[in-house]
């Protein structure tokens, strides 16, 4: 299996919100209050147009896996990028794909000058919170930000090295 990982580009929108809300969907996740309604959610490639931000992609033979990126949220600390947008498609799931791209993001997070990432999740992706933690990142009383997922209610903060 040969993933290849590289930048978001406009042509992976379609795609990227498909893997999105069916990975929500999969795991019986609010549709309001998360990525499932945000409407950023049809338009990554503008979203990550904004600087400070960054996204990347696993693709294998030109099929995408899904993705992830870091964004500078409104009303994080200074210093401070969210973890946004982690969704793999069913195949792609447990394969160490999502490690790679969490690997990715913490490498560009640092060369973007951030010193913590945030992220929020839902119980449901347990999976997820688990590999979090094994990378890192801390449990939290309360949000961060104003991302506009209500829904979630797992916050998690990682300081980078």
């Amino acid at each position: 299996m040969q993933i290849t990982f590289r930048t978001i580009q406009a042509g992976d929108n379609e795609q990227l919100a498909k893997i999105i809300r069916t990975s929500l969907e999969d795991f019986n996740v609010p549709k309001i209050g998360t990525a499932h309604s945000d409407p950023t959610t049809d338009d990554l490639f503008k979203l990550f147009q904004t600087t400070g931000s960054f996204y990347f992609v696993a693709e294998e033979n030109g099929q995408l896996l899904g993705g992830s990126g870091i964004y500078p949220t409104a009303g994080l600390p200074e210093g401070c990028a969210e973890l946004v947008k982690l969704y793999l498609s069913k195949d792609a799931r447990g394969k160490g794909i999502g490690k790679q791209l969490l690997e990715k993001c913490f490498e560009s997070a640092r060369q973007l000058g951030y010193h913590q990432l945030y992220l929020e999740t839902l119980p449901q992706l347990a999976q997820a919170v688990s590999m979090y933690e094994k990378a890192g990142f801390k449990a939290l009383d309360a949000a961060l930000g104003n991302s506009g997922h209500f829904a979630c209610n797992i916050w998690m903060l990682k300081t980078l090295d």
